[in-house]
């Protein structure tokens, strides 16, 4: 496909990486020479410098013969803009734009975006998904990550293989024969930064990172068999009002009556607002940093502690501080610095969430073609959880697994037939419309389009 993205900062250098790495003829478009030359000196893609919000700079991009356009400017007026002259001057089929203004996405405003009036396919609110991801997060204790497939029939986990993990150093094989209600499959780990493939002779060892899918009725049990037992936090302490914290204090409102909501917001006009806006949640006003407020929110007796200000290092430190209270405690932090991902070890964090690939994600399930619905980036791009549809003219119809000449680095991991979710093995039969759940890397997914479908986006 052709396609032009506007904005090379984080999430375009990313989406354009991954685009271009599956063979996709990509430009790129920004304001920036300084941004476009690391695009230009690091990947196979054509940087233009210039307003993506003029005609003349889109013509220069090829918008003429684009397949699709991408808008993620750090301005949403632009993003808009964009898209109104992609479909208006351009007549390209698929506009992608994020937004992030909270007006824009009120639904009340929907009918605001087709066809006849701003033509954007598909919006996606950075905030809104990063929230969406600490939800899940928190929903399940026990996962370092927690992706819904299948209309949330199946779940991806990535799990940490702890000192007390029951079924480490087991080759997967005897799994199945030493805990026979283990329904799930184990695609890959990343083991000392590294990720492989796991096979059925091999193990899960200690301080790896494995790839699960389970079927979500078992999410409990498989998180248990893990040595995970851990409850949902009855109290959760957020740091950083802004739209991130406020959306996920809303979700923990809406879905956990139980479940008690502090926020520690700096900016007494925003904390004020939020605390207008949410119905059962405490907003204090003050420095998550300073000691009487940590006291007055309770960090001691918090059982969950997330840091989702606009600034990494200040995230970082208090949790290092909540860790400091010496009761064991979950903490989560937002970190949109990629190199502070080798200092989560030594600062004892739970958890590092980088928003950049969460929206990657988000967009990179607009771009396949046909029947692939759900895509989840994983290790910067390098590998994708995807659900896709068998198609009337998939090649995979009344195959076995075992006999489909799947590319080696794809793992199937579940598969959703009329509702209900099947964990396949090597003799398992593929047939027309059965929904699967797999993993493959980046280089890969040319195959995987054609396996699936055979059709357009």
């Amino acid at each position: 496909m052709n396609i032009i993205i506007c904005g090379a900062g984080k999430v375009g250098f990313s989406i354009s990486k991954q685009l271009s790495a599956q063979g996709h003829s990509v430009t790129v478009i920004d304001q920036s020479s300084e941004d476009i030359k690391k695009i230009n000196d690091s990947q196979d893609v054509k940087g233009i410098v210039g307003r993506a919000s003029l005609p003349s700079v889109l013509e220069n991009a090829g918008a003429e013969k684009a397949d699709m356009i991408i808008a993620v400017t750090r301005n949403d007026e632009t993003n808009m803009i964009v898209c109104q002259l992609a479909s208006s001057l351009f007549n390209v089929s698929k506009k992608i734009a994020r937004i992030r203004t909270k007006d824009f996405l009120e639904g009340k405003w929907g009918k605001l975006y087709n066809k006849s009036n701003i033509p954007i396919d598909v919006i996606i609110s950075p905030e809104l998904e990063v929230a969406k991801s600490l939800y899940r997060r928190l929903e399940a204790p026990g996962a370092l990550d927690n992706v819904p497939f299948g209309k949330n029939k199946v779940k991806m986990l990535e799990i940490s293989i702890e000192k007390n993990c029951p079924i480490k150093n087991i080759p997967l094989k005897k799994l199945t024969e030493k805990f026979p209600d283990f329904k799930a499959n184990i695609l890959g780990a990343l083991r000392k930064e590294k990720f492989i493939y796991l096979k059925k002779d091999d193990q899960m060892l200690e301080d790896d990172n494995v790839y699960v899918v389970v079927s979500s009725e078992q999410l409990n049990p498989i998180l248990k068999a893990f040595g995970h037992d851990e409850k949902i936090a009855k109290n959760v302490l957020i740091i950083g009002g802004g739209n991130i914290g406020l959306q996920l204090a809303k979700m923990l409102e809406e879905n956990f009556e139980d479940v008690r909501v502090k926020i520690i917001e700096i900016n007494k006009q925003r904390a004020e607002e939020i605390a207008n806006e949410l119905s059962s949640s405490i907003v204090i006003n003050g420095d998550a940093l300073d000691e009487d407020i940590l006291k007055e929110a309770n960090l001691e007796g918090s059982e969950t502690v997330l840091a989702l200000t606009n600034d990494d290092e200040n995230n970082m430190m208090a949790c290092v501080l909540a860790e400091k209270t010496g009761l064991k405690k979950r903490t989560i932090a937002i970190v949109n610095k990629t190199n502070y991902n080798l200092l989560q070890d030594s600062l004892n964090i739970d958890d590092l969430v980088d928003p950049r690939m969460t929206t990657v994600s988000r967009i990179m399930e607009h771009v396949h073609k046909g029947t692939i619905g759900t895509v989840y980036s994983l290790l910067d791009g390098q590998y994708e959880c995807i659900e896709a549809k068998i198609s009337e003219k998939s090649e995979l119809i009344n195959k076995k697994i075992r006999d489909a000449n799947l590319p080696e680095d794809i793992r199937i991991g579940a598969i959703i037939r009329k509702e209900k979710v099947l964990i396949p093995r090597s003799n398992f039969i593929f047939e027309k419309n059965d929904l699967v759940v797999f993993l493959a890397k980046r280089e890969e997914l040319k195959a995987v389009e054609s396996i699936f479908s055979v059709g357009t986006i």
